[in-house]
């Protein structure tokens, strides 16, 4: 606390002032803890002299730090025209307290009065903490930097960041803004015009939270009818890049207030996004583009948060980012109508439930009263003092076949809809029910982005979430965009919920995130094909995780590893139970290979890791548990081949050994040539020589074409090979025609033409199409003997064409 005789701490200065012969003389003694800067506006004129004959220093400023009594003279007869005067104080925040308040005091004898002044009190507070200033019951409204306050006494926030200082708003006194945090370093100042008295005030310092923003501006709306404007950091110039300024407000019970942006300036940006966030308890977040409509119903406390991307600040003329908004709050009583169509929302119903019973909400469907209210036609909704944390709305769609063969060939996309601009509430979720015919599978595809797993150390942030989950509730997994997931099949009725994360609203219209289809049933409970990316491991859990896999189910991933490159397993998390009827299995099995990598039950020794050189299925298999659960967590991360380095070694060294053995030869040939005298043969290496002078070269077997066979039998060529493949039982008789029945050309995986160039979209490559799982009976129709993997081609084999699949990422 500051003592009675600091309470004039800026500006308590003794002053003995007087004219002779155009030359003005001051004595100032600034108070302890403060110093004074006075510097002329202009560059040549009158200066400001401190001292006596030899020691007498003139300048265009002076700074005055001692509290000892300075005398200094001006040469000029009136050094108010063009001196400005600055008083500072520093204070600074421990983690607890601060060393002073913001004390403003003056005395309207004192000749200083002449000259323009400000007040700045430098604050800090440690480096992850704010300072915060309350302007008690006085508080402060902001302006636009270019207007002046009504009593010309004008305040200024600045906020001090590593790459400069950033004007956080101009304010007058007497307003909504009741109190201001910046974080850890900044500036509070105050300008007062000459011959202008300062008034008298107070403001408390104090450490304030650890805040994630640039600044924090608490606003307290009053009762009744109120409006106010806000402008964003360095307006109208453009706010920092990847910045977050955040204003809280403090509504009036039974009010509503509604958010309108008067002046908007969006910048280019190269990274990341603009957007402006509405955080409410017991609501959510709502997280909108800075050109939608904002919200104009909003009741209770809240923050908005306006974020900034990473600008393009190198093209001529880039702006950046600067907004003007209007704060309004009135009464909440309030009607609001809006006609739905609901032929305009690719098949979707739309519910309307009030959440909250004391709520004085009145929901109206055609002017009928409804508690809920489900639209499925063109229909007109009425709300009546209805505010969104009273409403859920929720939209969802049923798509399913009886039979496979009349269900449509071409996906169904997956899009949210985008609500009537009337419609006064967000779009929380939307779920689509998916039921396949009997005998058939639901495939899920991504066609913009490939998905990834919501797990600890592969989070979905900032992002949209999609829950799938099997008919009967059984959970599938959380997945969001930017993974490694291609597609998704599922052998039973599924359901498929999109949301935002951290129940963020929906409020926008989104490009459809996936694509759903009904192909033939499979014989794994679940199949997911996975395209991992060089650089980025890949986390892929077990059905339900953390919840164990369902009794007697089967997950089979197909892992495409690009070329040169190996495939690096961990498996982590691993739980097993103990099994009451038939084991647990985790398996590795190379595409094209008829042997396992990899194969153990939960009663076995099981290493941690593994290394597949190629394209690969992970099965895995759960038994019925008698305790605990089966749950697998395994990470996958690419390297480059160690067989291919070791393929170099070897051909590098053969090449130099080629080398070394063809220089050798050259030294022996020109040799024999120099022990030559009058005759001169031609060497052939089928041993045959002749002399110079024979007409032509001598016939030789392949001249004279007697061995030449105008067709030879494959069995003459191939018979000692097939009688001892006959002999291990690889092949039957060798004297009866079969047809080829392997992959064709078009299933063999294609070399990307661009395979050495990294981070290549996955989009970008050839398509090969994938073998099928190794075929066993349906594990969801017939339980597994053992968990044997049975071989290809067996009369069971039920696994379905997998479809086309991109070759991934890779290469050098």
């Amino acid at each position: 606390m500051s003592s009675p005789g600091v309470a004039v701490q800026l500006l308590l200065l003794a002053f003995i002032a007087f004219t002779v012969s155009g030359v003005q003389k001051l004595t100032v003694a600034p108070v302890r803890g403060t110093y004074l800067n006075i510097s002329s506006t202009q560059v040549k004129g009158c200066k400001v002299c401190t001292g006596a004959g030899r020691s007498r220093q003139c300048g265009p400023s002076l700074v005055i730090k001692d509290s000892a009594p300075v005398s200094m003279e001006f040469e000029c007869s009136r050094p108010q025209d063009l001196f400005r005067v600055e008083i500072v104080r520093n204070i600074e925040c421990t983690t607890k307290l601060c060393n002073g308040h913001i004390i403003q005091a003056d005395s309207d004898s004192l000749p200083l009065l002449e000259f323009n002044r400000k007040f700045t009190w430098n604050l800090k507070a440690s480096a992850t903490k704010a300072f915060k200033i309350d302007f008690n019951n006085l508080g402060v409204r902001q302006i636009n930097p270019s207007e002046r306050c009504p009593d010309r006494h004008s305040y200024t926030l600045q906020a001090f960041q590593a790459t400069g200082s950033v004007a956080v708003g101009k304010y007058c006194r007497t307003g909504p803004v009741g109190s201001a945090q910046i974080l850890n370093q900044g500036s509070f100042s105050l300008d007062v015009p000459a011959g202008q008295k300062l008034q008298n005030a107070q403001f408390d310092v104090s450490v304030g939270e650890e805040i994630k923003s640039l600044a924090k501006i608490t606003l307290t709306l009053p009762k009744g009818t109120s409006s106010s404007e806000l402008f964003s950091p360095n307006y109208p110039d453009g706010f920092p890049d990847d910045g977050v300024m955040e204003w809280y407000f403090q509504v009036p019970d039974k009010q509503k207030t509604a958010i309108q942006f008067l002046n908007l300036t969006q910048p280019r940006c190269v990274k990341k996004g603009t957007a402006v966030e509405y955080h409410s308890t017991g609501r959510g977040t709502s997280v909108r583009s800075l050109t939608d409509p904002q919200p104009d119903h909003i009741q209770g406390k809240f923050a908005l948060k306006l974020r900034n991307c990473e600008t393009d600040r190198r093209s001529v003329g880039s702006a950046g980012l600067s907004v003007n908004f209007k704060v309004s709050s009135s009464s909440a009583s309030s009607s609001v109508s809006c006609e739905v169509d609901m032929s305009k929302m690719d098949g979707l119903s739309l519910y309307v439930e009030r959440l909250r019973s004391a709520s004085v909400c009145t929901m109206k469907i055609n002017s009928v009263p409804k508690e809920k209210i489900t639209v499925t036609s063109k229909s007109k909704l009425t709300f009546q003092d209805c505010f969104p944390e009273d409403v859920q709305v929720t939209a969802t769609r049923v798509i399913k076949c009886s039979r496979l063969k009349d269900c449509p060939t071409k996906p169904d996309r997956l899009s949210v809809p985008a609500l009537p601009p009337c419609f006064p509430f967000p779009l929380s979720s939307v779920t689509w029910t998916l039921g396949p015919p009997q005998g058939g599978t639901v495939e899920l595809s991504s066609p913009t982005e490939l998905l990834k797993q919501s797990l600890p150390g592969q989070q979905c942030n900032d992002s949209i979430i999609i829950t799938m989950a099997e008919g009967d509730g059984t959970p599938i997994g959380d997945f969001c965009p930017q993974g490694a997931i291609k597609t998704v099949q599922i052998h039973t009725n599924m359901s498929v919920t999109l949301s935002r994360v951290a129940g963020k609203a929906l409020s926008t219209p989104l490009k459809h995130m996936l694509s759903a289809i009904f192909k033939e049933e499979i014989a794994e409970s679940y199949i997911f094909t996975v395209y991992p990316k060089r650089d980025t491991p890949v986390l892929l859990a077990t059905p339900g995780w953390p919840a164990g896999m369902k009794s007697s189910t089967t997950v089979s991933w197909i892992v495409a590893v690009p070329p040169k490159m190996d495939a690096h397993l961990m498996f982590a998390n691993l739980s097993q139970p103990k099994c009451s009827n038939r084991h647990t299995r985790i398996r590795v099995q190379r595409v094209g290979y008829l042997e396992e990598d990899y194969s153990r039950r939960e009663d076995e020794q099981a290493e941690s890791e593994i290394t597949v050189t190629s394209n690969f299925y992970l099965n895995m298999s759960n038994c019925q548990p008698e305790r605990g659960d089966f749950s697998v967590i395994t990470k996958i991360t690419l390297q480059k081949s160690r067989l291919l380095t070791i393929i170099l070694s070897v051909v590098a060294a053969l090449l130099v050994i080629f080398v070394i053995v063809l220089v050798a030869v050259c030294v022996v040939i020109r040799k024999k040539k120099k022990k030559l005298s009058h005759q001169v043969s031609i060497y052939n290496p089928n041993g045959t020589s002749f002399l110079p002078g024979h007409n032509g070269f001598p016939k030789t077997r392949e001249d004279n074409e007697s061995h030449v066979y105008a067709s030879i039998e494959d069995t003459l060529v191939y018979t000692d090979l097939l009688r001892k493949g006959a002999e291990m039982g690889v092949y039957g008789e060798f004297d009866t025609h079969r047809p080829f029945t392997g992959h064709s050309d078009s299933q063999k995986p294609l070399v990307c033409s661009d395979a050495d160039t990294d981070d290549v979209p996955v989009a970008v490559y050839q398509q090969f199409q994938a073998p099928p799982l190794p075929g066993r009976p349906p594990s969801h129709i017939r339980p597994l003997v053992d968990n044997v993997i049975y071989q290809a081609g067996s009369e069971e084999d039920l696994s379905p064409n997998l479809g086309p699949r991109l070759e991934p990422e890779g290469g050098n």
